[in-house]
């Protein structure tokens, strides 16, 4: 198997699908083959639901399951739930929808923080504790969460050791309007994603993980992304900084977009690229900075400008 060529082959569908977001659709399947998860926030409207179908629909035999949170929901509504078998009179676990490749949790800060909190374990650790047992969740088990910023009205923030699960925070926004013109061509006769056909199976995704972890990252680079992290802490802007969790995230996410790019190392400028999709969404600004106008992008921005670079 060629893993440049299944990376591409995959890429190039997603595309033909979720137009005018080459860059975006890339890092989200570097998330995906990074083995982390990803919030996509953005207004209505703009593709976050399309892109999440369009992935599972491209790799024949992986599992997706989708979750409309709603204020109601229950936790064994996302992890499953043990059931009496009237034939045999014992319990029967029934696996919820947490157990799949591609799980889709639709506008999850709809949900209360008790349900929110129910994802944790399962995004951080691969598993589920459910009556006192735990449940390994093998597989690809790839997180895709979606939440529009412009609605407050019965919604719930993210508490910060949520958001600190996901890898990424992408935003799609709006296409031009050439591609806006084409969207609406796509989808005269029929929605382009029930035209879409599998790509890649299910262990070529698997091997595309295992390719890589296996993407050479210097030492030289991994003291660059320790000190790129390190500089949210002490920052006189920053309330609460990254954790080691996002250098973590920031090396494998570089690794999985060097495979994308047809190469077996990563550099600096690979680093740069993504480090404000990983680090942004961590941090929380102090009070007087939000006040000011101060944005967490910008700020991951002048961090990359002041940290030295390894030549």
């Amino acid at each position: 198997m060629s893993i440049p060529a299944t990376a591409s082959r995959l890429e190039t569908a997603i595309c033909s699908v979720v137009r005018g977001q080459p860059e975006v659709v890339r890092r989200v399947l570097a998330c995906m083959i990074s083995g982390g998860h990803i919030l996509l926030e953005d207004f209505p409207g703009t593709g976050k639901t399309t892109l999440a179908k369009a992935i599972a629909k491209a790799i024949s035999g992986a599992m997706f399951k989708r979750v409309q949170f709603t204020p109601d929901l229950l936790p064994s509504d996302i992890l499953g739930i043990s059931v009496l078998d009237p034939r045999t009179q014992e319990f029967r676990f029934n696996p919820g929808p947490v157990f799949t490749d591609i799980l889709l949790a639709d506008e999850i800060n709809r949900a209360s923080p008790r349900i929110q909190s129910a994802l944790l374990e399962a995004m951080g650790e691969r598993q589920a504790t459910i009556e006192g047992q735990r449940h390994d969740l093998d597989g690809i088990f790839f997180v895709i969460a979606t939440q529009n910023p412009v609605e407050f009205r019965g919604t719930y923030p993210l508490p910060e050791a949520q958001m600190d699960r996901f890898s990424m925070q992408c935003a799609l926004g709006y296409v031009s309007a050439a591609e806006e013109a084409a969207i609406l061509a796509d989808q005269a006769d029929s929605h382009p994603v029930d035209r879409i056909t599998p790509v890649a199976t299910r262990e070529e995704i698997l091997e595309l993980m295992d390719a890589a972890r296996h993407v050479r990252f210097s030492e030289e680079l991994r003291h660059y992304v320790v000190a790129l992290v390190g500089a949210t802490r002490g920052h006189p802007s920053i309330q609460l900084a990254a954790s080691p969790r996002a250098s973590l995230a920031l090396m494998k996410i570089s690794q999985a977009l060097a495979v994308f790019q047809g190469d077996d190392f990563v550099t600096p400028e690979l680093i740069q690229s993504v480090a404000a999709d990983v680090i942004a969404h961590r941090i929380v600004l102090a009070p007087e900075a939000k006040y000011s106008g101060a944005c967490a992008r910008q700020i991951v921005a002048d961090l990359i400008e002041q940290t030295p670079v390894p030549v």
